[in-house]
């Protein structure tokens, strides 16, 4: 297990500009919890000015940039990388605590098929080996295995290679418990999950408003606006942000 204590935890966070909404709020959730300080890193694509994104394909902003976080972390340490579209319910100092120096990369090593071919904004939700193991990464920055992962390598590298970790080998990659990944309407409620994954849709898209665990997210946002006034419910889309307003 790392032995070093950092201070603060630096976390890279998956930010798309149709739902803003769901990054601060995922911020929000883990400010609440967090017993130590953290440093948010949101992946904002007009930010990373070495970083040309050339793919075509993907549902959001930072489906490949978030491969760039041992780059922007120098090299150095660790990080915690998490999809936007989550609400962390436990202290993310917990998460931090298992951190694995002999890995590359660690992660919830999810083994499903989805339940649904379409998820928000009417985007393809395809099965593929090792889906979703990217949406949460605690990433050692420093090991030798990850200095490849360069904007340049990042920009020609397939969604097949970065997203089931190619560049390394199956023992490079540590395991996270379930709970800490854990993906809403694909499994069954749980109470005691410790971060819950809207993976189909995050419940400020009017779809997925009532879907499974959206109550989390919903607490975590109405707490991140408190003291502003603002006529829920809220939407991402505009189209119903103007029937709201």
């Amino acid at each position: 297990m790392a032995q070093e204590c950092s201070s603060i935890i630096p976390i890279v966070v998956g930010f798309d500009p149709r739902e803003a909404v769901a990054y601060h709020t995922f911020c929000q959730s883990v400010l609440e919890k967090a017993t130590v300080p953290v440093a948010f890193v949101p992946l904002v694509l007009n930010t990373l000015t070495e970083y040309n994104e050339k793919h075509t394909d993907g549902s959001n902003g930072f489906i490949y940039s978030r491969f760039l976080t041992p780059f922007l972390m120098g090299f150095n340490g660790w990080a915690i990388f998490a999809d936007g579209d989550m609400v962390c319910r436990e202290d993310i100092a917990k998460l931090w605590e298992v951190r694995d120096d002999s890995k590359a990369v660690m992660v919830v090593k999810h083994d499903y098929k989805t339940t649904s071919p379409i998820k928000y904004l009417g985007n393809q939700n395809v099965n593929y080996p090792r889906k979703n193991w990217s949406s949460l990464i605690l990433w050692n920055c420093a090991h030798p295995k990850n200095r490849l992962l360069r904007p340049n390598y990042i920009e020609n590298a397939s969604g097949a290679h970065l997203h089931r970790f190619a560049w390394l080998e199956d023992q490079d990659i540590g395991e996270i418990e379930i709970r800490w990944n854990w993906l809403a309407t694909e499994f069954p409620s749980r109470n005691d999950a410790k971060l819950v994954h809207y993976t189909l849709g995050t419940p400020c898209f009017k779809e997925y408003r009532n879907s499974s665990m959206s109550e989390y997210w919903h607490q975590n946002f109405r707490r991140m606006i408190a003291g502003i006034q603002y006529d829920l419910p809220f939407s991402c889309t505009d189209s119903d942000r103007n029937e709201n307003s």
